[in-house]
């Protein structure tokens, strides 16, 4: 274990580049693999790039306010001081780990977005209680947590597929959750990474050398004090706890009514929702709102630069035909029995290219679902391979990571060394399932 986790945290700290130069890499990547695989001239790849290079700004901005609301509520007094709360539960270094992966676990499980910067935020409270712990396997630990968002609650491919109306419903019809998220095979999964991942990175911890441990002052988060409050009628107001109250309370009532016909149906845009309308009221009034915003905005400078990259990546995947013809590939060497871990494998691998849950879903499902009724395989057993891809390199996928590295304050290969190791223990346990079920 030592050796295994030194070389990969040797060879990503060395050879990892930033991930906006690895973005540009895999633009270029791409480009050379549409012209070798696919009709496709330069001039046509091109023209999918720049037609897709905007797409997601609308996701972009999602993310960008994952980011900022899930800061704003984490610096506020009383969340501050609930999570230092918790983090005092760990003693050690290895508690300390384990504590943070298990969380992170379950909060992803719950709502991916939500997990993936709450996770991060503890990991922060728990790196200034504990001493001598290494902060960047501590980070690696929140986000490792983030393998599992797609057999979750908030996993966009089994949601898509329980709703009336989506694309493949003629295929495949409505699959309830009973059949995906709640089946026996994903069930067996998430148990199996809840144990062997907070056992993993207990582990590469005990394999660690030397501990990069940060100063707790450079984590403190600037929790305001109270300001006297100005004579001018529009200082007053923007220190008016009535406004910040009343605000919270349209969106309570916003929120209510919402749970009340959705049920627990926590989309990023209700997160978002949420984390804004709690961190408002939290903070009191505008003034101390909008300085932790101010604070919490500095990190997403990577989110708005890449995630154009990536939709432009995106087009010429799915306008080449390029993504269909990787999953044709892997339909070609499938047989009943392997066809679930197969279409695991080329989910993963597109994955790296698609860092969309719903573009992936928009290129596989056409290919993968019927191939898969043809050789007789359930349909939502399919959908989960493909969902479980997904998330699978994720960890090794810097898209993903940017959100709980801004709020870290580390670089993409300060974490991708122990990522890889998350990458190929859990790829074991997710392959073994898949062919065994």
């Amino acid at each position: 274990m030592h050796k295994l986790t030194g070389f990969f945290d040797h060879l990503m700290r060395r050879y990892l580049p930033d991930p906006f130069v690895l973005a540009v890499l895999l633009t270029f990547l791409t480009f050379a693999l549409g012209l070798i695989a696919t009709d496709s001239g330069p001039s046509e790849m091109v023209s999918y790039w720049g037609g897709s290079f905007w797409k997601l700004l609308p996701f972009t901005m999602q993310m960008v306010l994952v980011l900022v609301t899930g800061y704003v509520l984490a610096v506020a007094p009383l969340v501050h001081k609930l999570l230092k709360s918790l983090a005092g539960l760990a003693r050690t270094p290895g508690q300390g780990i384990i504590l943070v992966t298990l969380c992170s676990f379950i909060a992803c499980w719950i709502n991916w977005g939500f997990g993936l910067i709450s996770g991060a935020l503890f990991a922060r409270h728990v790196a200034r209680q504990v001493k001598g712990i290494d902060y960047r396997l501590l980070i690696a630990s929140a986000y490792s947590g983030f393998l599992i968002w797609h057999g979750g609650l908030s996993g966009s491919v089994p949601l898509t597929i329980a709703t009336p109306g989506h694309f493949m419903a003629e295929s495949m019809g409505l699959i309830k959750s009973s059949a995906t998220i709640f089946a026996p095979y994903n069930l067996i999964i998430l148990g199996c990474l809840l144990v062997a991942m907070p056992l993993l990175n207990w582990l590469m911890m005990k394999g660690i050398s030397h501990s990069v441990t940060v100063d707790p002052k450079l984590l403190a988060e600037p929790v305001a004090t109270e300001p006297e409050i100005p004579d001018s009628p529009a200082r007053q107001l923007e220190h008016s706890r009535t406004l910040a109250l009343v605000l919270g309370a349209f969106g309570l009532m916003y929120l209510w009514g919402y749970f009340s016909r959705e049920g627990l149906n926590l989309t990023l845009d209700i997160v978002n929702f949420m984390f804004l309308m709690f961190g408002l009221m939290l903070h009191g009034h505008a003034g101390k709102f909008l300085s932790a915003v101010n604070e919490g905005v500095k990190g997403a400078g990577g989110i708005i630069i890449q995630f154009p990259l990536y939709a432009g990546i995106m087009g010429m995947m799915m306008s080449s035909g390029l993504g269909q013809g990787i999953s044709n590939w892997f339909i070609s060497i499938s047989s009943a029995d392997s066809f679930p871990l197969f279409t695991f494998l080329s989910a993963g691998l597109l994955n790296l290219f698609i860092p969309s849950g719903g573009g992936q879903w928009a290129i596989q499902a056409p290919i993968m679902i019927p191939a898969a009724i043809e050789l007789g395989v359930e349909p939502a057993k399919a959908a989960m391979a493909i969902a479980w891809g997904d998330a699978w390199t994720n960890m090794i996928q810097p898209f993903w990571a940017l959100p709980a590295l801004a709020v870290a304050g580390l670089q993409a290969r300060d974490i991708m060394g122990f990522c890889i190791m998350h990458l190929l223990f859990s790829g074991v346990i997710i392959s073994t399932v898949f062919l065994l079920a």
